[in-house]
């Protein structure tokens, strides 16, 4: 419940939560395409664009007080995130991603590569540009931006809470984010009715691609399944369980760190949230090298990317709407990053003479991470679908981290 007096039309928590739950429900609703109407609307809006701006167009006409509630923090953002981290890594199949070929994890890697390099390139060359974009606290927009293009939105939110990044910034980066992803989005989508035509004349080689093909269509016949209340269960168990081990854990080890290690401050390891955050994607980690795995067949990640959703509606909760017009270098800053990242993955798939397919999913594996990526994928192939999660998932894992790594490259750029 709200701690102060706010004017805002809707001042319970719980009625907030029902508006937030409403608003989802009605998004993912018309984006499903009940009408050819809204098909072709959300052909062009993202579901998630409006997640964020929904509820940030509610703070903005005072029907909500974004700052003055309790469903962000401690709910969303010490409940859900973690939540999601653990869901979301859980389904991570490295023994699966090591058969897809060497090329395509090179390719993988390339784009991480490409973002992290992206980070540094656009901020230098916007220092040059026009300063006052990367002036400030930009870096740690740009830390929060560098999750999700690594990894995926529960990264990008860890990032915003790890580096203390404010409402507004991270709407604006949030802005940037979706802008840039969807338009490159569209352009493998394109690029992907012409796979063919593009490998023959690249001279690449996709033999890997019709075994995986065969290897993935039969994985998933063998392993569909109706999860049951039992599966729900188990899977909403071992998500709440992992972040309240998570949170016990984390509160004395931050602790420690901070009355025993005098550099802690400065890499966030006197925060007990980075622990949260740490821990719960270790721990996702550790699960899916067990039986625990399976329940990914039973919706795992589909409830992880659930309690994600929720997640950012609350912060869009928080957004300025009217301060989205203040900054529109960003999005000059937000292409030259995407371009550097085109263009690494563009050289190594020449130097691997690397399939069309190996470069989409290479990058929206990152960009996109599972959202997106399996969009692409089946784009070139239905049963291919998989791989895009798999890499996806994989972002999860890693983008918390390698965020982490360039957020502090960045802060040093900033002389922060």
């Amino acid at each position: 419940m709200p701690t102060e007096t706010s004017t805002a039309l809707i001042t319970n928590d719980i009625v907030g939560l029902g508006l937030i739950a409403a608003t989802l429900a009605v998004i993912f609703w018309a984006a499903s395409g009940p009408t050819p109407q809204l098909k072709k609307i959300f052909a062009w809006v993202p579901a998630l664009l409006l997640c964020y701006f929904i509820p940030a167009i509610y703070n903005t006409v005072g029907l909500i007080d974004g700052h003055n509630t309790s469903l962000y923090n401690p709910v969303a953002r010490d409940v859900l995130l973690p939540a999601a981290l653990v869901l979301l890594t859980l389904s991570i199949d490295l023994k699966g991603i090591l058969k897809l070929g060497p090329k395509l994890l090179v390719m993988f890697c390339a784009g991480t590569l490409g973002i992290i390099l992206g980070a540094i390139v656009s901020f230098q060359a916007m220092s040059w540009i026009h300063p006052a974009t990367v002036a400030g606290d930009t870096w740690k927009g740009m830390a929060a931006l560098a999750g999700s293009w690594i990894g995926g939105g529960a990264n990008m939110v860890a990032m915003r809470e790890v580096f203390g990044t404010d409402a507004t910034t991270f709407g604006q980066f949030a802005v940037v984010d979706v802008a840039c992803a969807s338009l490159w989005m569209a352009v493998l989508l394109f690029l992907a009715n012409r796979a063919q035509q593009i490998d023959t004349r690249n001279g690449a080689d996709t033999s890997a691609i019709d075994e995986m093909k065969a290897r993935i269509s039969a994985y998933e016949a063998q392993n569909a399944r109706i999860p049951s209340l039992t599966d729900l269960m188990v899977i909403v168990g071992v998500a709440l369980g992992g972040v309240g081990l998570a949170h016990a854990i984390a509160a004395p080890l931050s602790g420690w760190f901070k009355a025993n290690v005098s550099w802690a401050s400065q890499f966030s390891l006197d925060s007990a949230f980075v622990w949260v955050v740490l821990l719960s994607t270790v721990l996702g980690l550790g699960l899916s090298f067990t039986r625990a795995r399976r329940l990914e067949s039973a919706g795992a990640s589909r409830l992880g990317t659930l309690f994600l959703y929720f997640l950012i509606a609350c912060i869009g909760m928080q957004m300025d709407l009217l301060s989205l017009l203040d900054r529109p270098w960003l999005f000059a800053l937000g292409a030259i990053w995407m371009l550097t990242h085109i263009l690494v993955l563009w050289i190594a798939a020449k130097l691997l003479r690397a399939p069309l397919f190996f470069f989409a999913i290479g990058s929206q594996g990152n960009i996109g991470a599972a959202a997106s990526a399996p969009v692409v994928a089946a784009a070139f192939h239905p049963s291919l679908a998989p791989v895009g999660v798999l890499l996806g998932t994989v972002g999860y894992a890693t983008g918390t981290g390698l965020a982490y790594v360039t957020g502090l490259i960045l802060k040093w750029m900033a002389g922060a």
